[in-house]
């Protein structure tokens, strides 16, 4: 008789919890003093969409997240394409509070996640960015 065999889940630590909230808010806080750069905007925008997605793969039951999160990547999109096409990294007045409102849900949820979820998420969209949409390689 052969056992099943289970994931184990593990949890989301403090420590993971605070390196996710380093990696969105000192960026938004490099943004907010006028020194974001491209580096900074990656880290946040990791984080976010990492998050993001996770928890659209756990089909999570959070209120309004998957919104608030969506919202906060277009911004974040925006943001990016001003970016490479200007070489100046900002995020405008205008569009803080989504991005705020993404930091806040991010932190909130990422408890529920486990870090399984989390290090494979983050895999495969860093797998998605490299290979781009269609499977070729990015470059």
């Amino acid at each position: 008789m052969s056992k099943k065999h289970t994931n184990l889940r593990v949890p989301v630590t403090q420590g993971l919890k605070d390196l996710y909230a380093m990696d969105m808010h000192l960026p938004y806080q490099a943004a907010c003093e006028g020194r974001f750069s491209v580096t900074a905007f990656g880290r946040l925008a990791a984080a976010i969409s990492v998050v993001r997605t996770a928890l659209v793969q756990k089909n999570t039951q959070i209120p309004d997240a998957i919104d608030i999160l969506d919202k906060a990547v277009e911004t974040l999109s925006i943001v990016r394409a001003r970016g490479d096409s200007t070489d100046v990294w900002e995020i405008k007045e205008d569009e803080r509070p989504s991005v705020v409102a993404g930091i806040e849900v991010a932190e909130e949820c990422i408890g529920v996640l486990d870090v399984a979820m989390l290090e494979q998420t983050a895999a495969m969209l860093m797998n998605l960015m490299a290979t781009g949409s269609d499977g070729q390689e990015a470059g």
